[in-house]
């Protein structure tokens, strides 16, 4: 089965992780989310299989967050999901997925989590 890794290889942690999995030998389909961006559907299938609130999957120290008032109380799933796949930076980096399990490997060890 292949693992996928969404990552951005601007950032350090999910550099960690990518090089955690490669040495493993693991059949990789590493994904560059901000070239390639997720769809709504995508993101919503992504989160049910974290099992988390939109809210964690959201980088809350990026600068969209402050100018799009991410952090107000009483948004919505379907917002902070929207400004997610509108904003792809938003998204918390990097995400291991195996299968049905998924989880955001911060710190990078997390993604051996899902092997």
């Amino acid at each position: 089965m292949t693992i996928q890794i969404f990552h951005n290889p601007r950032c350090s942690k999910s550099r960690e992780a990518l090089a955690l999995l490669q040495a493993r030998s693991l059949d990789l389909e590493v994904i560059d989310y901000l070239k390639n961006p997720l769809s709504l559907a995508q993101l919503q299938a992504l989160q049910a299989q974290l099992a988390l609130p939109a809210r964690e999957l959201l980088r809350s120290n990026e600068d969209e967050f402050k100018t799009l008032n991410l952090g107000q109380a009483g948004l919505s799933e379907a917002e902070l999901l929207a400004a997610l796949a509108a904003h792809p930076q938003l998204l918390q980096r990097p995400i291991v997925v195996n299968g049905e399990r998924a989880v955001i490997a911060r710190p990078p060890e997390l993604a051996l989590q899902v092997l």
